[in-house]
This record gives structure tokens, C-alpha cells and sequence, in this order.
């Protein structure tokens, strides 16, 4: 009796079917209008910042020639006697990415390397979070522990200057290193298994695996994870501006003071150009080449990636 009131209750409730209702097609409909909007906010932002940043641009070679901006060694557009000569900007910029990169590239190498090969599942869960909160301190704290600590550090061994492009490049690094150590781990750890136990029936030892076998076929992660850092680095504002200091310098003097095109643009950006005034052109002058240089980057990360990825079955 109990049976057939059980079956009689399983007959009453209503049956799913696998057809499409009306009703799911018009959900769907709203849901991928709702996502193409949410893509589409993204694409017009981008264009228009490019669209901005570019108009401008070209009233600033209305008045300033390419020959003044890409051939003159000096930059003093604040001076009375104005120069609009990039490089310095650039030199500055590039020196400090350069110490920077040499700071990240092997210490997250060797972090990412250790976290993956060497480092027992407990100690990785608990360093890996650690080593990726370096990426979560705000960058002013970074300059600041760059001029008030670094620096007078530095300075008891090395005639630095107060700023300097050796300081800001050296926080910088350490700043950048999850970056560059958290992808390249995400790229050594998606190597197969099999190559490594195939590397170690060979006779490797665990480190001519690691370096013969393992980084080869994560190279492509590994390059991409440095041109991004290269990109962090040379977009970084708040660290340079603090400790590298304002002086646009064409040298290779890590000693010396540098200023950096995100720095300059930093200190332009706080409102003591007139809007409309040549100088205030400059921001987006400077703007422009600091975003070619990030695209042109950006663009070479894809092609390593693709260049030297390796597909496994």
C-alpha cells in the first residue's frame, strides 16, 4: 500500500523534459546581450583613451617638430629656454627597468623553480601566497622604503645621490618578481610529468632535468612572464617619481638621478600647466610614446608565446 502511494506521488510531480522552452531562449538572448554590452564598455574605453591621448598628440607636433622631439638630447620643456628632446625621458626609463629586471628575472625564476620542483605542497601553499602579496603593497610604499631605507643604505658603500635610478630599479625588481615568478610557475608546472620521469630514466639528475628538460619546454611562459614584467616596469609611476627623482638626464650613471616618462607625467598631471598650454601637451605627447612602447611589448609577448609554445598530448 505504502509502494503505490509513493508511486502514485513520483506520477503526480511534473516531468523535465530535455526540449527548449520559449522562455530559455529569450533568458539566453539577455544574457549574451548583458555580456556583449559588458565587452563592448571595455573596447569603446580603450578606443577612447587611444582616440584622446593621439588628438592631443598631434596638436603637440603642431607646434613642435618630430626633429625637436626625436632628435634633441635635452628635455627641459618647463625651462625657459624649452627643449623637447624624449630621450632622457626614455634613457631614464629604460635604465630603471633594466636594474629592476635584473633583480626579478632571477629571483622569480629561482622562487617559481623552487615552489614547482622542490618544495614539499605544504611549504608551496604557504609560500606562494606570501611571495604574491609583494604584488599587493601599494607602490608609494615601495618609494618610499626605496629613498628613506635603500638609499642610506646604499650610500654607505656607494657615492649615491639622495634619488637615484639604482634604488628605485632595485624595489622595483623586488616589486615585479611575483609577476614574473607566479606565470613562469604556472608555465614549468603545466610540463608533463612524463618528461621528467623520462628525463630522470635517462639518468639526469633532478637539476640537469630542471635545466635541460623542464625550462626548455616552459620557454615560452617563461619569456612571455618577462616582457610582462618588462611592461610593469616600465608603466611603474609611483616608485620612480619618489626615488629616482626628477631630473631628466641622458647617462648611464645608476648613481645619478633619473626621471622616468611615467614620472614626468606624474608631475605634469598636478596641475600646474595651464589645460590647452604646450606644456600640458606634453602629458599626452609623452603619454602616446609610453603607450606605443607597452603595445610594442605586448605584441612581442603574444608572438614569443605562440613562437615557442609547445602542445603535448
Amino acid at each position: 500500500m505504502q509502494s503505490g502511494n509513493y508511486q502514485n506521488a513520483f506520477n503526480q510531480e511534473p516531468r523535465r523534459t530535455l526540449e527548449r522552452q520559449p522562455s530559455d531562449d529569450i533568458q539566453d538572448k539577455i544574457v549574451e546581450v548583458i555580456l556583449f554590452c559588458c565587452a563592448l564598455v571595455s573596447i569603446l574605453t580603450t578606443i577612447g583613451i587611444v582616440f584622446i591621448i593621439f588628438q592631443v598628440t598631434f596638436e603637440f607636433f603642431q607646434e613642435v617638430s618630430f626633429a625637436q622631439f626625436f632628435l634633441d638630447t635635452q628635455w627641459t620643456p618647463l625651462f625657459a629656454e624649452r627643449h623637447f628632446g624624449i630621450w632622457p625621458l626614455i634613457n631614464g626609463t629604460f635604465m630603471t627597468t633594466a636594474i629592476a629586471m635584473s633583480v626579478a628575472i632571477p629571483l622569480g625564476l629561482c622562487s617559481a623553480i623552487y615552489l614547482s620542483e622542490y618544495a614539499q605542497p605544504k611549504v608551496a601553499a604557504i609560500l606562494r601566497p606570501a611571495v604574491e602579496l609583494l604584488a599587493g603593497v601599494p607602490t608609494v610604499v615601495y618609494g618610499y622604503f626605496a629613498l628613506l631605507f635603500v638609499t642610506p643604505l646604499l650610500r654607505n658603500i656607494l657615492p649615491l645621490e639622495i634619488f637615484n635610478a639604482l634604488s628605485a630599479g632595485l624595489m622595483m625588481g623586488v616589486m615585479i618578481t611575483p609577476t614574473v615568478g607566479s606565470i613562469s610557475l604556472d608555465a614549468i608546472q603545466a610540463v608533463p610529468r612524463s618528461l621528467r620521469e623520462g628525463a630522470s630514466a635517462l639518468g639526469l639528475t633532478k637539476l640537469e632535468a630542471i635545466f635541460r628538460v623542464v625550462l626548455p619546454a616552459a620557454l615560452s611562459g617563461i619569456i612571455a612572464s618577462i616582457i610582462l614584467g618588462i611592461s610593469r616596469a616600465v608603466g611603474e609611476t609611483m616608485t620612480v617619481l619618489i626615488a629616482a627623482g626628477q631630473q631628466p638626464r641622458l647617462t648611464v650613471n645608476i648613481m645619478e638621478s633619473v626621471q622616468t616618462m611615467t614620472a614626468y607625467m606624474a608631475q605634469i598631471s598636478g596641475g600646474d600647466s595651464p589645460r590647452g598650454s604646450l606644456n600640458y601637451k606634453t602629458l599626452y605627447a609623452v603619454g602616446a610614446v609610453l603607450f606605443l612602447i607597452t603595445l610594442a611589448l605586448n605584441i612581442f609577448s603574444n608572438w614569443i608565446a605562440k613562437r615557442f609554445k609547445e602542445k603535448y598530448e
